[in-house]
């Protein structure tokens, strides 16, 4: 018997919780895990590996709900960020008013263990890292750092 292949549906039942809730003029929170990569918050609100946003409308700037993630643009201690969260990275969507919601599973991507692993192997296997020196960084290149 063939297997079919299915998306995930996480994505769907996300876009319906927030459609309801916003319907209902309740304020949806999503709990994100920042551990799943693809996640982009200001670090220096996260706590303990969570960030909780409102992503209601009247408290971000723009958002859109996509097929992959949420990106949406809101201020965080008056600084206007760009956020992006894998609906994979949320573990829950809930009112703010009375807790009206969903819990869901942590979902990191398959893609990313296949990349890390091949990225890993070409370097070990190539040697070009056999010194105890870091590889250098391209200046000007952001990175983020978590930290447990």
């Amino acid at each position: 018997m063939t297997e079919i292949t299915m998306t995930s549906n996480k994505p769907y039942i996300v876009k319906a919780y927030y459609e309801w809730l916003s319907d209902n003029e309740l304020t949806p929170y999503i709990m994100v895990d920042v551990n799943v990569y693809g996640v982009m918050v200001p670090m220096a609100y996260v706590t303990n590996g969570q960030i909780v946003l409102n992503v209601s409308a009247g408290a971000v700037g723009h958002i859109a709900l996509g097929i992959e993630c949420i990106e949406l643009s809101a201020r965080f201690g008056g600084k206007l960020e760009h956020i992006v969260v894998p609906y994979g990275a949320i573990g829950a969507i809930y009112a703010k008013e009375n807790g009206a919601g969903t819990s869901l599973p942590i979902e990191h991507p398959k893609d990313e263990a296949t990349e890390v692993k091949s990225t890993l192997s070409s370097v070990s296997s190539s040697g070009t890292h056999e010194s105890s020196e870091k590889p250098e960084r391209p200046k000007g290149s952001a990175t983020l750092k978590v930290i447990k």
